[in-house]
This record gives structure tokens, sequence and C-alpha cells, in this order.
């Protein structure tokens, strides 16, 4: 059974707890994901990004991967009707009447803020949620007049098969939006835990302490990139290993995730040299054919 089915199966008909109008803000590989799930859930999405050609490119990588649920017959409708719903902009004024708007913007805090903001003014009365995998709801919450509707919602790359998404509470989060964002993840397919607002969370931070000792190791010589995350795979029964995980994720945002944690949390997740270096090459993992593996 491949990870695209155990979604199917555990894809929920109870829709009605979903926002009828989803803004996405920020339409890269996890922004499109999270587009593509909202849609196939029934939602109407619109995707705000900076420029034209990457509001086309957003729209066109969701359109790939409705392409690809239609060859596997998971759609449930055609492609043109659930791609019908979907609508790209570079203004942020397109967030008027969501309920519900996602940030998917890059791990930035200074950026996120903006966006956030942009978009609380737009959408005063929407619930407002950030896919940060490893930055302060807290934090960020400050640059919002209504906190209380605000909360994290880490979904994980890619969304269309990811079963997770990790629900982030601030202090000043409404206990009856964390119930309400619940519902929300169920009814996507998908699986909600929750978790207090903490440096890493759950996730990122025992993800990241892993790919960091398995980079370690591969500096060190102790065994190929391919044999550490064997040993992990069949070892453990983790379906990815630590270091193809991380070309998949993006060998930057891995660095820039282990920098914020080595800030708040201490040296134990300060980078290895190995991944600094292959960040300056460029060497990014999957998006650039070249990280741990070559692609």
């Amino acid at each position: 059974m491949t990870a695209d089915d155990r979604h199917d199966d555990r894809l929920s008909t109870d829709t009605a707890a979903l926002p009828g109008s989803v803004g996405v803000y920020g339409g890269g590989r996890m922004g499109a994901g999270i587009a593509h799930a909202f849609l196939l859930a029934g939602c109407s999405v619109v995707v705000v990004e900076s420029a034209d050609e990457t509001a086309a490119a957003a729209r066109e990588r969701v359109a790939g991967s409705l392409a690809k649920a239609a060859a596997k017959g998971t759609l449930g409708e055609p492609q043109e009707a659930v791609l019908g719903r979907l609508r790209t902009t570079t203004d942020p004024a397109g967030l008027a009447g969501c309920e519900l708007i996602v940030e998917a913007v890059p791990e930035d805090a200074a950026l996120k803020a903006e966006v956030l903001s942009a978009a609380e003014k737009r959408a005063p009365g929407a619930v407002l949620a950030t896919n940060t995998s490893s930055l302060s709801v807290a934090g960020l919450a400050t640059a919002l007049s209504a906190p209380e509707r605000f909360l994290g919602l880490h979904f994980f790359n890619p969304v269309p098969v990811s079963d997770l998404v990790e629900i982030v509470t601030a202090p000043d989060t409404d206990p009856d939006l964390v119930t309400r964002a619940q519902g929300w993840v169920t009814a996507l397919g998908k699986t909600p835990i929750t978790v207090t607002d903490s440096p890493g969370f759950a996730s990122s931070r025992l993800g990241v302490a892993l790919a960091l000792e398995a980079m370690r190791m591969l500096e060190e010589g102790v065994a190929s990139a391919a044999d550490i995350d064997t040993a992990m795979t069949l070892g453990y029964r983790h379906p990815v290993g630590p270091l193809r995980t991380t070309d998949i994720v993006g060998l930057d945002v891995r660095l820039a995730i282990a920098e914020h944690l080595a800030r708040e949390l201490g040296p134990r997740f300060e980078p290895p040299r190995i991944l600094r270096d292959l960040v300056a090459a460029g060497h990014l993992g999957r998006k650039t054919g070249q990280g741990f593996y070559t692609w």
C-alpha cells in the first residue's frame, strides 16, 4: 500500500467542519501543497504571491499535483472542477472574505510577521495560521491585533500525501479555535497532533536532531549516506532516512531551522560543517538536483 493509498483510506467524508474559503499566502512547494489539500476537500482557495510570474508558477504547481491525483483516481470529481475553485493573485486584498488564511512564506520571522499583518488587515474576521516549522508562534502573534485567532498549522512535505499536521498553540490562542483546527485537519484526511509553542515544536526538534547526527556521521566517515539512511529505514522502520529527508525538505531549510534551534536550545543543534558547505555551494537537495544525493 502506498502513502497515497493510506491517505485516501483515511480521507474524511465530513467536510462540513472546513471553511468554505481558504487563503494561502505563498505559493511555493508548501503553499501549493496546502492549496491542493483544501481544494481536494471542496474548499475554494486563493493563493497570494509576490509577482505575476510566481503566481503563475504557483497555479502550475497546484495543477500539476492535481493531475497526479487525477491519474491515480483520487480526485473524486473532474480535475477542471477542482482547479476551478483556485484563484491566484498578487494582491492581498484578494484574501477578503476568506475564513481561514494560512501563511506559507519562507522561514523568515520578519517576512512572516509582515504577511500575517497584511492578511489580518484584508480579512479581519479570518482565522490566521502560520505554517512555520520552527519559529515562535507567540512571537509572530505580536504582529496581530487579534492573537486569539492565530495558531500554527504545520503541514509536512509533500502535503498531498503526508498524514500529519502539527497544531501549535500560543498563550493567547483561543482553546475553541484549537478544537476547530483539529476538526479541519481531520476533515482533510490527516491526523492532528497538538503541541505548545516551543522551539522546533515536536516534529522539527526531533527530526532535525536525528538529521544533524546523521550528517556528523557522514562527515566523520562512519558510513555512506545511503547506509546511514538504510540503518533507519530497515532498523527502525522509518519510511525515509534522515539524509534523504533533508534533501526532500531542502538543505537550506534544515540549516535555517538548525541555526534557530541552536540559538534557542544550545550547541547540540549547531549545524555541522558539511551542511553549511553544501548550502554555500548551492546544493540544496532535490530542488537543485544535488544534496546528500543526486536527484
